[in-house]
């Protein structure tokens, strides 16, 4: 009996050694090495598709967020008050130097052009008549200066009394006085008519501010007033991009300032188009925001089609050279949240988990678990493994 215990006891024994060696084997297989992981697998045809982990030195970029902007732009105001009548361009429409954009109202306008004209009518007449006043004194003053002098001539020849040589040259000197006076009438009245002409002037100008023309060539980015709206200085009623092309304003971190100056040659990604490009800096404004600790940096772009004012970019400021391995997607395999490639040993194909970072155009930065130079298998189409 107590044999017989032993015997079941050693069997028990044997039965849990067993087990503990194969469950250790079945879970020894998939243990991750420091390197390599996962089992060998012996090399693939000749035509397997392979690729080589690169490390190489790229530049480190600190995209700076910016809104593309009209490098020129005007603010269509009116210079005189009055309503709106019409509205004859439409945002994105094209416009040329001197065409009319808004008409307002121009009754008020045309009621002072006619009073000036009114004026100026009222002093031309009274221009004439002091004119012929001033004909009718010259008459006068001649008879008075021939009768002063023909009575002076008694009065020396004894012919005259004294006392009809004071009548004369008091007649005399009345009619000199008159003449002045009709003369100085002419003068004001060139006067008015002078000041009329110049009612006359400023109210043919005031009349055409009531047509609002574009003052150059472009195209038209915002309307802001619609037909009865009150339009008067100093408020805004079109947006006009002049012919000046477009530009990136961005913010520009103050640390960065240094490497962003006028004349400095950067790239743009332009996302909504999905295109990167060239841009020159413009200009820096020279004050931080106090709040952002930013500057507001401009730099001009090139024309592109389907472009608008507006639209999102990205400045491209180079920060500093970094060294990293880059390989391609393809090559790269995701089981849940873990990622591995394929690697090419000696002894075979083996499984090496790494961890990605950065997109650098078409390939992955690589942060651990390769180191450059190996060899790695490129996934075909449509095949998972």
């Amino acid at each position: 009996m107590k044999k017989k215990k032993w015997i079941i006891i050693t069997l028990i024994l044997c039965f849990v050694v067993v087990c503990t060696i194969f469950i250790f084997r079945f879970f020894a297989g998939d243990n991750i090495s420091p390197r390599v992981c996962g089992p060998e697998e012996p090399f693939a045809a000749d035509n397997v598709k392979t690729v080589e982990a690169e490390r190489t030195t790229v530049t480190e970029i600190y995209d700076a967020v910016g809104t593309v902007q009209p490098s020129t732009q005007a603010r269509i105001e009116a210079q005189v008050s009055g309503q709106v009548n019409a509205v004859r361009v439409n945002a994105g429409d094209d416009v040329a130097t001197g065409q009319v954009l808004v008409v307002l109202d121009d009754r008020q306008m045309q009621a002072r052009l006619s009073q000036a004209r009114q004026s100026l009518k009222t002093a031309v007449s009274q221009r004439e008549q002091a004119r012929q006043a001033v004909h009718a004194a010259e008459a006068a003053f001649d008879e008075a200066q021939s009768a002063y002098n023909r009575v002076k001539n008694f009065f020396e020849a004894r012919a005259a009394t004294e006392q009809d040589l004071e009548q004369a040259r008091s007649g005399y000197l009345q009619a000199k006085a008159a003449l002045k006076r009709a003369e100085d009438g002419v003068s004001g009245t060139l006067a008015g008519i002078r000041m009329a002409e110049e009612m006359v002037a400023e109210a043919k100008i005031a009349l055409g501010y009531t047509e609002i023309k574009a003052p150059s060539d472009g195209r038209l980015l915002k309307r802001l007033v619609d037909p009865g709206d009150l339009a008067m200085p100093g408020k805004p009623l079109l947006l006009l991009r002049t012919e000046g092309g477009l530009r990136l304003e961005a913010h520009v971190r103050e640390s960065l300032i240094k490497s962003v100056q006028p004349g400095t040659q950067l790239r743009v990604e332009l996302v909504t188009l999905g295109q990167t490009v060239d841009a020159k800096v413009e200009e820096v404004i020279p004050y931080a925001d106090p709040r952002s600790r930013t500057f507001l940096v401009k730099a001009a772009l090139p024309d592109i089609i389907g472009l608008y004012p507006g639209m999102y970019g990205k400045l491209k400021i180079p920060l500093k050279e970094i060294d990293l391995v880059l390989i391609p997607e393809s090559a790269i395999a995701e089981i849940g949240q873990l990622e591995l490639v394929m690697v090419k040993t000696p002894d075979g194909w083996k499984r090496q988990y790494i961890k990605t970072g950065k997109m650098y155009d078409d390939k992955v930065e690589v942060l651990s678990g390769l180191s450059g130079g190996e060899t790695l298998k490129v996934k075909e189409p449509g095949n998972d493994e």
